[in-house]
């Protein structure tokens, strides 16, 4: 990227940051918002090409985890009966 068309993002970053942000931050904490929020999109960005199969994997492990336990409480007893001591629970 040319340092003048850097220069244009810049500005129109911080443009942006002027009149969306003006009553809400102090000037000087406008970094503290416009930085991690363009981070933020950049990795967004960067992901999107991979993002549905993200979402698909998370379904499947989801099922898998509740099919997981189902089989765990179908197995196990599963009431909790607290330690009477720190030194019995220890002793298990």
């Amino acid at each position: 990227m040319e340092q003048g068309q850097l220069s244009w993002v810049a500005n129109f970053i911080w443009g942006i940051a002027d009149d969306v942000l003006r009553d809400l931050y102090v000037r000087g904490k406008y970094r503290d918002v416009i930085l991690p929020m363009t981070v933020l999109r950049r990795l967004d960005a960067v992901l999107e090409p991979t993002k549905q199969a993200v979402l698909d994997m998370k379904v499947s492990l989801d099922k898998a985890r509740r099919r997981a336990l189902a089989r765990l409480r179908e197995g196990l007893d599963l009431q909790w009966t607290p330690a009477k001591s720190r030194d019995e629970l220890h002793e298990r």
